[in-house]
């Protein structure tokens, strides 16, 4: 499913107009990924948390050259599923 299968889905089901339903979903896409740049975490009780999760600082090889890289200490984006969705996706028909 794509970003524009989910706005024409959210359009239909609340009859709001597409456009404005595009400009709320580019919305929310817009504070999740500013918020998260900043270094705070987004919390959706019933869907899941947008987490900043830590790398710690570590040394990897570049196999074709022979020589060690170090990689700094970084954050990457992570998505943690609520316990209701999981147990929503798990109780599905369509998965099994």
């Amino acid at each position: 499913m794509t970003k524009a299968d989910v706005i024409n889905e959210i359009a239909e089901k609340t009859g709001i107009d597409k456009a404005d339903v595009q400009t709320s979903v580019e919305a929310f896409f817009t504070v999740v990924k500013s918020s998260m740049a900043d270094g705070s975490n987004i919390y959706v009780r019933g869907f899941g948390s947008f987490v900043n999760k830590k790398r710690a600082k570590k040394i990897a090889r570049n196999i074709s050259k022979n020589t060690a890289i170090v990689i700094e200490e970084h954050y990457v984006p992570s998505f943690k599923p609520s316990k209701v969705f999981i147990e929503k996706v798990k109780s599905s028909n369509k998965l099994k």
